[in-house]
């Protein structure tokens, strides 16, 4: 493996896990908060669907083939981190297990608003690409690393739902709830940051 492929892999590896970029962090949280460990095959499709989505876009914007005014951006990442939680408090009872795993809706949610994270995404990359023209190769890499990542996240976030239903005995219903209701009450506060208004 080249230099530069590891080091876009570790430069998107690390970026999903950047505190000031958290928003991301936070839309994988709201998108698997209905998920147990057991159901690891469909939170796996669902990261790799969300991914899908952000790397048409990460790939079109860092070419300058679209392009999105920044402040909307900034607006609609916390939007569709609201439209999930909303979507969350609906499946309290959990019906996340009988999900196809690659054919639902949850999948297709993912990767729609893949496509937006994916622009925002950009903004970052464009100021970290090289000149030696790879710039496919770095772009492949950058999106290996925040797949990586983001599986590691929506990992942990499994981990510790089973740990907390299983020996604190919490109800899945409850862990839902609470996770979804602190993104929302965040993406609000994110929405309400922006200078789109």
């Amino acid at each position: 493996m080249s230099s530069v492929f590891s080091t876009y892999i570790e430069l998107g590896f690390y970026h999903i896990f950047d505190f000031k970029a958290y928003d991301h962090m936070l839309f994988l949280l709201a998108l698997c908060a209905i998920y147990t460990l057991s159901d690891w095959r469909q939170v796996v499709a669902l990261v790799t669907s969300f991914t899908i989505g952000h790397s048409i876009t990460l790939a079109l914007s860092t070419f300058n083939i679209i392009k999105f005014d920044t402040a909307l951006i900034e607006f609609l990442i916390p939007v569709t981190i609201l439209f999930t939680c909303v979507i969350n408090f609906f499946k309290l009872n959990g019906a996340a297990s009988k999900q196809h795993p690659i054919w639902s809706f949850h999948n297709l949610l993912a990767i729609t608003f893949g496509l937006i994270h994916g622009v925002g995404f950009s903004n970052f990359l464009k100021s970290m690409l090289g000149r030696n023209g790879n710039t496919w190769q770095q772009l492949l890499a950058f999106n290996i690393g925040i797949e990586l990542g983001q599986l590691l996240i929506v990992s942990i976030l499994l981990v510790a739902g089973f740990l907390i239903m299983n020996l604190f005995r919490a109800k899945k219903r409850d862990w839902i709830l609470v996770l979804s209701s602190a993104a929302a009450g965040i993406s609000l506060i994110l929405m309400i940051e922006t200078n789109i208004f």
